[in-house]
């Protein structure tokens, strides 16, 4: 089909192109039609209710098209795939069509400076266009409209460079214009603000200078338009951790995706100060005290939802470090059935968590999903007849349901003395956010021998070592004998990406090798994510928890004593039902959840 260059976008083209990819049907396309009018008043409405920071003449590029008209419908696939077709496939249909690269952009993937200072932002804003990459002399740009003859030619005066087009679409590019041009004057702005003679080296020393009581002044719109952008950013990139690091000549912003950590932003070391004192004073923290580490939170609206978030400051060589942990309700507070659990582990945690009395323990490392794990099972358990008790350092996330109590050191209010406090608040259940030493032991042990049930957690490595953690921390065998009802181990393993996920055939022997018991020789299918632009191009989307549960019989509590072999503990479990967490993985792996190399990852062979 001829495209027409003068409009590319002309209704009757853009259907006959979905059309001729089974895309829609020829009643899909009446439909279209028909409501194009009542659609187009929509988006117009819409657009006039929201501030977009377009120069004038951009206004003639965000125009509606019938790709918005169509994105804005949603109808259904008619190729027989599930799904609706959205921007992203019209945009891939045309690119076919066109014989033009289709790119779904990465926001981590873009370099800051690149993007703004390539074009003038009011050039970029007006055409459309991202710039992505320069390479060997030719620079590749982004662009909803990459047929535009004239503004490619004058892409190649601007910048003195070749030009390749790839295509995107028009909403990624909006956005993310306005986004980094956005974050980048509101750093450069900052950034001016801050300029002069110091030469900052953090905490390992500092060339002083007398600074105006208003020069770092955390309310400066334009840090608090960094930050913002920061947080929002972090939302829309399903971030659970921000980290912001002082380096000695910049600030590197990184966020957790997924359980892997990703570099943002690269910013300037003058900005710093007012950052950390941003995000201090949204905290409640002390601005001046840089010193000693600090904990705070902040209560956000994201969508819908109100989201916490977790501040922790700490003094590094070169200043001070924040880590900001996302604590979405939407992922802390779950049905059980929805964490990972086989049917069998669900039941045995169902019936562990159901006793009267007792210690039920969740153990793993930092980011393995415990405190999920705890809020979801108190959610569970949490009833109108039932007094909920929770004690934490720091309170992760606040719900109306429990009565939570948050350890505060600095004034004496420590796990222990706490718990002796909160047997006096009539509690039914009790949830201690970690045993750290003897004496919240002691009177977690108390607790449970009082007639409470008391949920903790603590760091070891898979269940049968909490027992021997246990005794390391000094509880002796007859108060673990008589209060532990049963632990559960857990980790976090990355989901295959449902989009691009695609079988494949490996041997059992391969896999046996590599420590991965299927308890075959035959081939298997397995699965593995190829890559695609709703996953970044990393295979995977999401997590999900493997688990080893491991109630505490009679028989184990025979082989626990002072000097107990873990071993012992770990076998005698295995021959009564209990799956280890790399069974567990496997499992998952045989099951298309997940692939081997993240069994490899998280699990260890001597499961």
């Amino acid at each position: 089909m001829a495209v027409d260059l003068n409009n590319p976008f002309a209704e009757e083209q853009i259907c006959q192109i979905l059309l001729k990819n089974n895309l829609i049907s020829q009643n899909q396309v009446k439909g279209i039609f028909k409501n194009t009018a009542k659609v187009e008043k929509k988006l117009a409405k819409h657009r006039n209710g929201h501030k977009i920071s377009f120069t004038s003449g951009a206004k003639s590029a965000v125009s509606t098209t019938i790709v918005d008209i169509i994105d804005y419908l949603k109808p259904s696939r008619a190729d027989g795939q599930s799904g609706i077709v959205d921007e992203d496939t019209i945009f891939q249909a045309l690119a076919k069509e066109w014989k033009i690269p289709y790119k779904k952009i990465d926001p981590l993937k873009l370099d800051l400076n690149l993007v703004t200072t390539t074009l003038h932002r009011n050039f970029a804003m007006k055409n459309l266009v991202l710039p992505i990459d320069i390479k060997d002399g030719y620079l590749t740009v982004a662009a909803p409209y990459p047929l535009n003859l004239e503004v490619m030619d004058d892409l190649v005066k601007v910048t003195n460079l070749k030009v390749k087009t790839v295509l995107s679409s028009k909403s990624d590019i909006v956005k993310l214009l306005n986004e980094f041009f956005g974050f980048k004057s509101s750093i450069a702005a900052a950034e001016d603000m801050f300029t002069g003679s110091s030469v900052d080296l953090g905490n390992l020393e500092q060339y002083v200078r007398i600074k105006s009581s208003e020069e770092n002044a955390p309310n400066d719109q334009h840090i608090v338009s960094a930050v913002n952008h920061i947080l929002l950013y972090a939302f829309d990139q399903r971030a659970s951790d921000i980290h912001i690091e002082p380096k000695r000549d910049d600030v590197l912003v990184r966020m957790r995706i997924d359980g892997i950590l990703h570099t943002v932003y690269n910013l300037p070391k003058k900005v710093h100060n007012a950052i950390v004192s941003r995000i201090k004073t949204l905290s409640r923290m002390n601005i001046g005290e840089k010193r000693r580490p600090q904990d705070g939170r902040i209560k956000m609206d994201k969508g819908s939802v109100e989201v916490e978030i977790r501040i922790s400051t700490v003094p590094v060589a070169f200043g001070e470090k924040v880590v900001m942990r996302v604590m979405d309700p939407e992922v802390l507070l779950q049905d059980l059935s929805g964490l990972g659990f086989t049917s069998t582990d669900l039941t045995r945690y169902k019936q562990i968590i159901h006793m009267p009395h007792g210690i039920v323990i969740v153990c793993g490392p930092t980011g393995s999903g415990k405190s999920t794990t705890l809020y979801s099972t108190l959610r569970r358990l949490s009833k109108p007849e039932n007094n909920v008790i929770t004690v934490e350092d720091p309170i992760e996330m606040i719900h109306e349901d429990f009565n939570q109590i948050g350890v505060q050191p600095a004034i004496d209010v420590t796990y222990g003395n706490i718990l002796r406090t909160i047997l006096r608040q009539d509690p039914d259940i009790i949830m201690i956010g970690e045993m750290r030493d003897l004496d919240t032991a002691k009177n977690a042990v108390q607790a449970a021998l009082t007639g409470h049930l008391v949920l903790s957690t603590l760091h070891t490595n898979d269940a049968p070592s909490t027992i021997t953690r246990l005794l390391d921390l000094g509880v002796q065998s007859f108060l673990i004998q008589a209060t532990l009802v049963g632990i559960l181990g857990q980790r976090l393993v990355r989901n295959i990406c449902p989009y691009c996920k695609e079988a494949f055939q490996m041997d059992g022997i391969e896999l046996s090798r590599m420590g991965i018991d299927v308890a075959t020789k035959d081939s298997l299918t397995l699965h593995h994510g190829k890559g695609c632009i709703k996953c970044r191009n990393t295979g995977y989307s999401g997590r999900s928890a493997i688990f080893e549960v491991m109630p505490y019989t009679e028989s184990q509590k025979k082989l626990t004593t002072s000097e107990t072999d873990v071993e012992k503990l770990r076998a005698r479990a295995r021959e009564e039902g209990m799956f280890t967490m790399r069974e567990s993985a496997i499992k998952k792996m045989l099951e298309g959840v997940t692939t081997y190399n993240e069994v490899l990852r998280v699990t260890w062979e001597n499961d």
